[in-house]
């Protein structure tokens, strides 16, 4: 913490005989700089801040009030305290000195000892201010950069889930920045929507964007004779397959009880919607529950959009990549049935840039 000895003090007065009393009383204590007028104040200030100013209000050229409204209103010199030290005594003087800012007001002529105790009680202040802004300020440094720490271990632990089960399903990690640049791309765009925009906000796209990945955890927990069978499926297989909604679900909440967690964080629960639901169809054929409509919540009905035409233009272990323009035929046989009819719409306005996405994160 800085030390009185150490604070430096100007004082703002056109009358020699002020200063001098003011400079013997307090040079042995502070540091000091004198300047006769408004003009000469602003300019000293600028060449060096003081820890507190004495100012006179009646000088000529600007005026003690002015010097003080101009500091005030510039953030590197506001916090500087003000006394005023004038022969002005009315009420309204006063009133009009600390509405501009001023910490004190002192009326000539005054006691010295009333003022050395006033500037000591003022320093003192500002010393603690300026030691608690700067506490906070370290404070806030280290919340930012634990907070950043928290955000790249939850995207490594996200990306980690969902590369594992990208391994098991022989794909790449090209999926994964697809149909995470899918959904944003959708979502961003439907922010323009009256249907969507109050639940589009910043926030929730960027949790569908960090969350997106998870979309098929599950599958760690199919045999490998289902997950990477070439050819179709039977029945038993296909409903073995879908149970991967369920078994990444259930990782989740076995994961937030493990870490002793009640309430289910917006994070998670984004995350089991899009796990769980984003095979669901808008007419209510789809997988595990049979949810229709706006029943489906919106991050997996966007999902589905994206998770559908990242398969279709990529290689399978049962089927080669379709091209682009087929894939969006089948999105556009699927309007109304299998996804949103709005996302859908929103996908066939976009489509060129869910290509340039494709080009951008293409498997190597």
């Amino acid at each position: 913490m800085k030390s009185l000895s150490k604070c430096t003090i100007l004082i703002v007065d056109d009358a020699v005989v002020n200063i001098d009393i003011l400079v013997s009383a307090l040079e042995n204590n502070y540091d000091l700089s004198v300047v006769l007028d408004g003009a000469s104040a602003l300019e000293t200030i600028k060449e060096e801040k003081p820890d507190l100013i004495l100012l006179d209000i009646d000088m000529p050229g600007i005026d003690g009030y002015e010097v003080c409204r101009r500091l005030k209103k510039d953030n590197r010199y506001k916090s500087i305290p003000i006394i005023f030290l004038t022969g002005f005594t009315s009420i309204k003087n006063k009133t009009k000195g600390f509405e501009l800012g001023a910490v004190d007001y002192v009326t000539k002529p005054f006691e010295i000892t009333e003022v050395t105790s006033r500037v000591k009680t003022h320093l003192e202040l500002a010393v603690i201010r300026h030691e608690l802004k700067n506490n906070n300020d370290l404070l806030e440094k280290r919340v930012l950069e634990r907070t950043r720490e928290l955000a790249v271990t939850q995207e490594i632990t996200i990306q980690s889930l969902a590369s594992l089960a990208e391994i098991r399903d022989d794909e790449t990690g090209g999926h994964i920045m697809r149909t995470q640049h899918y959904v944003k791309l959708l979502a961003q765009y439907l922010t323009k929507a009256p249907r969507f925009e109050d639940m589009l906000t910043p926030d929730y796209i960027e949790l569908l964007f960090k969350t997106a990945p998870l979309h098929d955890i599950g599958k760690v927990g199919i045999p490998d004779k289902v997950l990477l069978k070439p050819g179709k499926l039977t029945d038993k297989e296909f409903e073995l397959m879908k149970t991967h909604t369920f078994l990444g679900k259930e990782a989740l909440n076995k994961a937030k009880k493990f870490c002793g967690v009640t309430q289910t964080p917006d994070f998670i629960k984004m995350a089991q919607d899009i796990v769980y639901f984003h095979h669901e169809k808008w007419d209510g054929t789809g997988y595990p529950k049979n949810l229709s409509g706006n029943d489906i919540p919106l991050a997996s009905r966007l999902m589905a959009v994206a998770d559908v035409y990242d398969a279709l233009v990529s290689n399978r272990v049962y089927r080669p990549a379709f091209p682009h323009d087929k894939a969006v035929e089948i999105i556009m046989d699927g309007h109304g049935s299998h996804f949103d009819p709005d996302i859908a719409d929103a996908f066939i306005k976009i489509k060129e840039h869910f290509k340039q996405i494709l080009i951008k994160f293409s498997d190597i």
